[in-house]
């Protein structure tokens, strides 16, 4: 009988292990999960898996000398766990030790190349010690191997360009017309980017063929980044006022990256015809779902009597990376971000309505080569009860190195 009690009573070192587990993850109470660990190797003492969960245990509750030398005892005995680098390599990023943590996180690698973790761990390390460069390409590798990850997506967007230090992109637009105008628009565009430590900064020279008549815009782009979670775009461009482009334009927005891959945005822009400003106010909300992407966003344009309203909702399908998707939008109303809009002289108003649809695809060509085609249909109100339809087709390349 006693015999008996005591096999019923025993616990094994599996047993003590799911306590330890408990009391680290539902209670917090590592104090008393290191001592149920260290309980647990007793009896079972090159318990892999338990170790690393004891160096882990050491390193939430703030004890990394004691992490690192259960880390350097299992990496001795057994050095192709690549849990064990995920591990330790998450305590050197956290003690901000980002030469050690790459070393450990490559190593990880070497064993383990397709690891989503050590891929997710090693770009963070490279964009916390400022190498943007790298930490994009490893996004970008990352997103090849599974394009549902939403945190390497969104670390790719706050990071900002993949995986190169500059760009150069040409691209060209083509608006038909089946009621208003006899001829077709054309709009060609020339710029180029620098990625550095701010962010993006880039230059562009459009050019505009309208009713016979050319037309010049030059602006300057960026997406300074502030921190993990908050980045801007900054935009301002001037034209030689025929009327096709705005005189002068200027456009601002807060992005701020949210829990969950949710992202939100707020700001506003500014068109001038003629002397005549109009301004704009813009809010979004966006969501990353798998390889989904979902955002809607809104315009407001107050004057004296209303608010004008324009909504769109679009939706990418991500194939590959942060450039390789299919994506569709709805919309309702004027945008002054859509330069198809933007050329409409100064006769513009946001209060004529609005309907539209538009298609992208757009992917990746060895790596350093981006090419996309679009086209959109737009029924709109050119003058109280008047419509007619515009067509738009365009084709762009990015060539980053």
């Amino acid at each position: 009988m006693l015999f008996s009690c005591i096999t019923v009573n025993a616990q094994t070192s599996d047993d003590i292990y799911t306590e330890a587990r408990k009391e680290a993850f539902e209670n917090k109470n590592y104090k008393k999960a290191i001592d149920l660990a260290q309980k647990a190797l007793e009896m079972s003492p090159d318990y892999t898996e338990l170790n690393i969960f004891l160096g882990r245990v050491y390193t939430w509750d703030k004890q990394p000398e004691q992490a690192r030398m259960v880390f350097e005892e299992v990496m001795k005995k057994n050095p192709n766990e690549t849990d064990l680098y995920l591990a330790y390599g998450s305590l050197e990023y956290w003690n901000k030790n980002y030469d050690k943590a790459l070393e450990l996180t490559n190593k990880g690698l070497e064993k383990s190349p397709q690891s989503e973790e050590l891929l997710l761990l090693k770009a963070r390390i490279l964009k916390d010690s400022r190498q943007f460069t790298e930490a994009n390409s490893t996004l970008t590798t990352l997103l090849e191997i599974n394009p549902k990850n939403n945190e390497a997506r969104t670390l790719s967007q706050v990071i900002g360009m993949t995986g190169f230090k500059n760009a150069v992109g040409v691209y060209y637009d083509y608006y038909h017309f089946d009621k208003r105008f006899d001829d077709p628009w054309h709009i060609a565009s020339v710029d180029y980017t620098r990625q550095g430590n701010f962010g993006t900064l880039t230059g562009r020279v459009n050019y505009a063929n309208k009713f016979a008549m050319d037309a010049m815009q030059f602006e300057i782009e960026s997406y300074p980044r502030i921190s993990d979670v908050f980045y801007t775009y900054v935009n301002a461009g001037v034209s030689d006022d025929k009327g096709i482009f705005p005189e002068y334009k200027a456009g601002f927005s807060l992005f701020a990256n949210l829990p969950k891959g949710f992202e939100a945005e707020g700001g506003f822009r500014m068109l001038s015809f003629s002397g005549e400003q109009t301004w704009t106010y813009t809010l979004s909300a966006g969501k990353y779902y798998k390889n989904l992407w979902f955002n809607l966003r809104g315009y407001f344009t107050p004057d004296r009597n209303n608010v004008g309203q324009s909504y769109q909702l679009t939706t990418r399908y991500y194939l590959g990376g942060a450039d390789e998707y299919v994506s569709l939008r709805l919309g309702t109303g004027i945008s002054p971000d859509n330069q198809n809009n933007v050329l409409l002289n100064e006769t513009f108003t946001y209060k004529l309505k609005s309907y539209n649809v538009a298609l992208e695809y757009r992917t990746v060509i060895k790596r350093s080569y981006v090419v996309y085609v679009r086209t959109s249909l737009e029924n709109q109100e050119y003058a109280p009860n008047t419509k007619g339809n515009q067509i738009t087709a365009g084709v762009g390349a990015i060539k980053r190195f």
